[in-house]
């Protein structure tokens, strides 16, 4: 009990050792800010990348798409050794393309080039694969509907065809105002000499007359395809002058038309069609965002020549192993692989195609986990020095108590019972705090944003994400409080063990 008693009493009269106690739980907050906000990076990447790309992806790199039929890959997929894992597939066919628009800037057209990744899919299946549904940004309609135009998309791309029309229009009104050069005689060349006439020989028909054919009609809506374009695409972020926080401007709405280039099955024969923006893909990855479109898988089938092939295969696992990542490698891949040519066809799954990516940001959270706990380790440093100042001025209470009969291992246990102590004390206050830090992040950004310094702290530019991603987990949260409190004891554990291996005589000697 006496151990207990003396601990609270050197708390209370000891003030520089809360010292200690700030820089523990400064660096037990830190700790747990840091690795709550690279987990939900992770965390939330993982989700992303998971729902954009399917368990297992086959693919091949020839032009036209597999050489096998669309009908027979998937049978072949569900009679195999490995079907009964298989829950959904869905065909597509994904080729780069050039993406081109007109936009308006101070009152002039512009014409804008994107380079982009087009990938035709079947809404339908798509949606059984990922989440590819919950990323668009009609969520009024079905997904299915994606490629289909509301009734202001329909009146805004019959305004916009009619204002074209008019201003067409005009511009051969003013070219017929301007004054014409005199034109020569009829049946006479600019040099005043006649031209001959051809008549027709005997037994010809004569020359067809030209029919002008029917007026200028607006384009009919129906005839243009549908475009769901990547968010980061058709809108780009902008400060507002008034309230000075950033918001998206579009540069292109449903209802307006795109025109699209890409190569053909055959390889060597450019393509190109006209599209109408029906929807917009916003995944808040700008990676996706800002280099993917989705088109009708038979629209683009039909634009490049394939015929009923494709040349991606999307396959989604069950649930009970799609979480494996070591039994899908081992068991399903190889299975998959085995069947197509190695040389054309490669099946992967999504870990190994954005393994790399996860593998950086392990790395790095280890990396800052090992720099920041040497914050915790300049506070053990800290208990180390103060408890020696500590014992230095306590040499005869020591000497007292071991005169009462205070035995080595009882002095010993003051010590460590009063580093722990202050190590418990500075884990729950930075437990605490970091918490508090952590569910608030968004809210102290924006404040640090706009009265501190000014600007943006976290960049939405980056990933498009609509606040800092946070994911609290529990475990390190225990981990990193074990390893402060394993610091604090064990930097104790030198002046306790002076401590106890002073002589009563020698502590009393001077009183």
């Amino acid at each position: 009990m006496y151990k207990l008693l003396l601990c609270l009493c050197y708390l209370r009269t000891r003030y520089l050792a809360f010292v200690c106690v700030v820089s523990v739980f400064l660096g037990v907050a830190t700790l747990i800010v840091v690795n709550s906000v690279m987990s939900g990076f992770s965390t939330k990447m993982k989700s992303h990348m998971h729902g954009l790309s399917s368990d297992i992806t086959l693919r091949t790199d020839n032009a036209a798409g597999f050489t096998y039929r669309t009908a027979d890959i998937e049978r072949a997929l569900r009679e195999s050794s490995v079907g009964g894992h298989i829950t959904a597939m869905a065909p597509t066919v994904e080729v780069y393309a050039l993406l081109q628009f007109q936009v308006q800037v101070q009152g002039q057209p512009q014409t804008i080039t994107r380079h982009v990744k087009m990938i035709g899919i079947d809404p339908a299946k798509q949606c059984e694969i990922g989440k590819y549904g919950d990323y668009l940004t009609g969520k009024d309609r079905p997904a299915t509907d994606c490629f289909e135009l509301t009734q202001a998309a329909r009146e805004r791309f019959n305004e916009r065809r009619r204002w074209d029309l008019e201003s067409d229009l005009q511009v051969d009104a003013d070219n017929r105002a301007q004054p014409q050069a005199a034109r020569p005689p009829a049946g006479m060349n600019e040099l005043g000499v006649p031209i001959p006439q051809l008549g027709a020989r005997p037994g010809e028909l004569p020359a067809p007359t030209i029919d002008p054919g029917p007026p200028i009609r607006l384009t009919p809506v129906n005839r243009l395809p549908g475009i769901v374009l990547g968010y980061a695409i058709a809108h780009y972020r902008d400060r507002d002058p008034r309230t000075g926080e950033m918001v998206d401007r579009a540069l292109l709405k449903p209802g307006d038309d795109i025109f699209v280039a890409t190569v053909g099955a055959s390889g060597s024969k450019p393509v190109s069609s006209n599209f109408i923006v029906t929807e917009f893909f916003k995944s808040e990855m700008t990676e996706y965002d800002a280099n993917v479109v989705f088109v009708p898988l038979d629209e683009l089938q039909r634009l490049r020549g394939m015929d009923d092939r494709v040349n991606t295969i999307q396959i989604r696992l069950g649930d009970d192993i799609r979480s494996r990542v070591d039994a899908v490698h081992s068991t399903i891949l190889p299975v998959i692989q085995d069947m197509f040519p190695r040389g054309t066809c490669q099946a992967s799954s999504w870990w190994q195609q954005q393994g790399p990516i996860f593998a950086a940001i392990d790395i790095e959270r280890g990396l800052l986990n090992i720099l920041l706990f040497l914050i915790i380790g300049v506070a053990g440093f800290g208990v180390l020095a103060i408890f020696s100042m500590i014992v230095s001025e306590k040499i005869r209470d020591i000497g007292i108590l071991k005169s009462l009969g205070a035995s080595n291992m009882g002095v010993m246990g003051i010590f460590i019972a009063y580093g722990v102590l202050l190590g418990i004390i500075g884990c729950g206050i930075g437990t605490l705090l970091g918490l508090s830090i952590t569910y608030n992040i968004n809210a102290i950004e924006q404040f640090i944003s706009k009265n501190i310094i000014g600007r943006e702290v976290f960049d939405r530019k980056i990933y498009y994400f609509d606040s800092i991603p946070t994911n609290v987990e529990w475990a390190t949260v225990l981990l990193v409080n074990a390893g402060a409190l394993g610091i604090a004891l064990v930097s104790s554990v030198l002046p306790a063990w002076r401590a106890a291996r002073l002589q009563p005589v020698r502590a009393l000697r001077f009183e």
